[in-house]
């Protein structure tokens, strides 16, 4: 492998679940509160005493024996109630917002926050500061939840049920004179604060209706029970419903008439895993992850890309025309391409940019597209696209002729990017400079060049680009491969970065290398941070906003330990990377006629020599019984793939040492490199790079090095590509271990590998199997060949499975075979077709 890992992005996002609505408020939070906000300053005759003086209600002195008993609850709720309304109705706004400011608290926002906040400040006592951000808790969804940020990327995700508050009495600013609050904060010195009931779990369908539609996987009472047991209510009609259940089922066979009612009246309809998962999460999910008919519905708003099922979301995708393929690129959707429009540039600045903002604190994943056009006639347009990553009917899209007013439109534009971003937007196209100051948008970098999903070949031109080239049939048919546009669309697919409206394939150098700072600054700062706990919560929401926000996912989520990092962050970056170099070197040399050979010209900038091995050749047999020696069966969830060799090629390249070059080095050894096709050009065009950090995984445990294996089985892992397509490339080096080799058996620690790094010695890390050494022999010029069977090691316990050898000089590392291989079902049963 070459520190590159499968990604998980999928399974991931999967695992964490759906992301909860920003939009839902429940209907019963003034319930809750025990009161309707009404206008200040009030007075009632309903609160009075004898002397005609207001009294106020008090804290029952059995208050805590109540709350004990099954009546206690609503006891506290009652009282609660009768406080909010008292005080309701004799204090203004500004008097509540003094208040607030007396006593430490947030006195910010509109009437609808400041009420319920000084409401509960009040009855239970002050709050304290959030102990991850110093931010201020707010009583929400029957929980507390800190408001507060916790850096520039990403919200604070702090909550609890149980608010630390301050002891003390209540402070009251003087000019405040209402003789219902004096009296009320009289009554209660030296006593405790009352605790607030906050039992969530039978509160999570509060304020809610359900009706129940159709046959169901279990009875209608089972789950009339549980949206009872947890707050809702059960309604026998669509009218007056907040959503409809039934099972996909039923939707299949078309529905029973609530289906269409519903649809009617446009009140939701969801699967029944939106109670169970609402109710294992202890909070009701968005209908949208759960909708099953708005789909089939002409006029909905259809389904985000990141809510459909991920093979579907492949289908839509790949299928997909790239919509924004570099900075000098019109956005398909401006439809200004069509009437020969180009992005306006002048006095050296192109006005055109991509926007994007990721906050899984508040479920927060956008996008924004906006650039100048000039279409002939010398009218300018401004074209603007923001909402929602993968969900297009969402997205607020404009397109402004300003004719010919270019200065109306330039400063329209530069106003939009700092009303987006925060920034000015001259300094940062001149000379790069943004400062990130709040969870306002970041640009993305777009290079001038054309994204490889679109100037690669696209497979209806894949044959005749073939036909018209003038290099040899074996060698095209690498170069149809490694130069059209579908391996580099897979792999963004898997990461799920394969987003039409962002050239994610032609970012600059510098985006990239904001990328890479990125990821060091995570890796160091993953070292301190506990494994569990409202901060370790807090700092991996805030790590992953940040990453999916300069590489943007239709499907963000948390990640979590050193293991996601590599998987999703690291070989994520080195794809991304790897792409990018593909874009530039094969251009949009497919937009222009196939007779001008653009296989040819595209093998002519690789420089490199590639030329196909004799089957019947010494290299050949050698090549395939090492293969066939060292290679174990991949095992994909049940099932189990062998390889066979397709086709073997030769390569020399300027780009790593020659063969003559490396022969003379010590301790010459012949390993296997397993590496996505995606990433195969770059490879050949500008030789191995090391490991982009250390990781105490395998794949980036030795730090900045090149890492290869001598077993097939291990590279296959990483060449493996999907069930539908079983080609695959492995790469055959030759490596030089130096003069001392290093052997380590467990995980070097971060020091370790930097000390490895330092040394540039040549380290063999021991797998769990190993291969049989009786049967290692050389090949040519003494370069050893650890071809033999795989058999168990001494290192029974190490974290590898096969052995990895590491180099850290680029230069002691030389690409000399291709293998291209097809991966091959082993367990598929053939079931013989019915007799008619």
């Amino acid at each position: 492998m070459v520190h590159e890992t499968r990604s998980r992005v999928h399974a991931a996002a999967q695992e964490e679940g759906k992301l909860a609505s920003k939009k839902q408020k429940p209907d019963n939070e003034t319930k809750e509160r025990g009161q309707n906000v009404p206008s200040k300053n009030k007075k009632s005759a309903d609160n009075e005493g004898k002397d005609g003086e207001p009294e106020a209600p008090t804290k029952s002195k059995k208050l805590k024996a109540e709350e004990s008993e099954p009546n206690g609850r609503e006891a506290a709720a009652r009282e609660f109630a009768e406080f909010c309304k008292a005080i309701g109705e004799r204090l203004s706004l500004e008097d509540m917002r003094k208040i607030l400011q007396a006593n430490e608290q947030d006195a910010s926002g509109s009437e609808d926050a400041v009420v319920p906040r000084c409401e509960d400040m009040m009855f239970y006592g002050p709050l304290e500061k959030c102990p991850v951000c110093e931010g201020q808790l707010e009583f929400k969804e029957w929980k507390y939840k800190c408001t507060g940020n916790y850096s520039e990327w990403a919200r604070c995700t702090f909550s609890t049920n149980d608010p630390s508050r301050r002891s003390g009495s209540i402070e009251v600013p003087d000019d405040i004179k209402d003789d219902f609050i004096r009296k009320w904060l009289k009554q209660q010195e030296g006593k405790e604060f009352p605790k607030r009931d906050l039992d969530e779990e039978a509160h999570i369908f509060s304020g809610m209706m359900i009706a129940l539609s159709g046959r169901m996987s279990r009875s209608h009472g089972y789950f009339k029970e549980q949206i009872m047991k947890h707050g809702g209510k059960v309604k026998n009609s669509v009218l007056g419903a907040t959503c409809v259940v039934a099972s996909p089922a039923e939707r299949d066979k078309g529905g029973s008439g609530g289906f269409a009612e519903a649809l009617e009246r446009g009140t939701p309809v969801v699967s029944e895993n939106w109670i169970i998962d609402s109710i294992e999460k202890k909070e009701a999910q968005p209908f949208a992850a759960y909708d099953i008919v708005t789909d089939v519905v002409p006029e909905g708003r259809g389904l985000p890309l990141g809510q459909l099922d991920p093979s579907e979301e492949a289908i839509e995708t790949l299928a997909a025309e790239v919509k924004l393929a570099g900075k000098r690129s019109v956005h398909k959707d401006s439809k200004l391409d069509k009437d020969g429009g180009c992005v306006f540039e002048k006095d050296g600045i192109i006005y055109n940019c991509a926007f994007a903002v990721c906050d899984l604190g508040c479920q927060m994943n956008e996008l924004c597209i906006m650039q100048l056009v000039m279409v002939p006639g010398n009218r300018l347009h401004l074209f603007y696209k923001k909402g929602p990553i993968g969900h297009d009917q969402m997205a607020e899209e404009r397109v402004e002729d300003f004719g010919s007013r270019v200065n109306d439109a330039i400063k329209e534009f530069v106003r939009l990017f700092e009303e987006v971003t925060g920034n000015e937007f001259e300094p940062w196209e001149r000379q790069k400079k943004f400062e990130k100051k709040s969870m306002k948008m970041y640009p993305l970098d777009m290079d001038v060049g054309v994204d490889v999903r679109h100037g690669g070949a696209a497979l209806r031109q894949l044959g005749s680009a073939a036909a018209h080239c003038k290099l040899d049939p074996s060698v095209s048919f690498l170069l149809k491969q490694l130069c059209g546009q579908e391996i580099y669309r897979y792999a963004l697919m898997e990461m799920a970065q394969d987003l039409p409206d962002l050239p994610i394939g032609m970012l600059t150098d510098l985006h990239l290398k904001r990328g890479e700072e990125m990821l060091l600054q995570m890796r160091r700062d993953a070292e301190t941070v506990a494994e569990s706990g409202p901060e370790a919560d807090a700092f991996w929401t805030d790590a992953s906003s940040k990453w999916f926000t300069l590489f943007p996912t239709t499907r963000p989520y948390t990640m979590r330990g050193f293991e996601q990092i590599a998987d999703n962050v690291a070989s994520g970056f080195e794809t991304v990377r790897d792409i990018n170099d593909a874009s530039r070197l094969i251009g949009d040399a497919f937009r222009s006629t196939l007779l001008d050979d653009p296989l040819s010209e595209c093998y002519k900038k690789l420089g490199c020599c590639i030329s196909a091995v004799a089957e019947g050749s010494e290299d050949y047999k050698m090549v395939l019984k090492y293969l066939e020696k060292t290679y174990e069966p991949v095992e994909v969830e049940d099932v189990v793939y062998g390889v066979s060799v397709e086709r073997i090629y030769a390569v020399e390249s300027s780009a790593f040492p020659l063969y003559e070059e490396i022969r003379n080095l010590p301790n010459k050894i012949l390993l296997w490199c397993g590496t996505r096709s995606s990433n195969l050009l770059r490879h050949l065009h500008k030789g191995f790079l090391p490991a982009v950090c250390h990781l105490p995984v395998p794949g980036y445990m030795f730090g900045k090095a090149i890492v290869c294996s001598d077993a097939a089985a291990e590279a296959a892992r990483y060449g493996f590509t999907a069930v539908d397509r079983p080609e695959g490339y492995l790469v055959l080096a030759v490596a030089s271990l130096g003069e001392e080799i290093e052997e380590v058996t467990g995980t070097p620690g971060a020091e370790e590998a930097r000390v490895l790094e330092e040394k540039k010695v040549g380290v063999k890390g021991v797998g769990r199997k190993t291969t049989d050494e009786s049967e290692h022999f050389s090949w040519r010029d003494g370069v050893k060949v650890p071809c033999g069977k795989l058999v168990p090691s001494a290192n029974k316990d190490g974290p590898l499975e096969y052995n990895e050898y590491a180099v850290y000089d680029p230069k002691q590392v030389s690409i000399c075979f291709l293998v291209g291989v097809k991966y091959e079902e082993q367990n598929m049963e053939v079931v013989p077709p019915d007799d008619q």
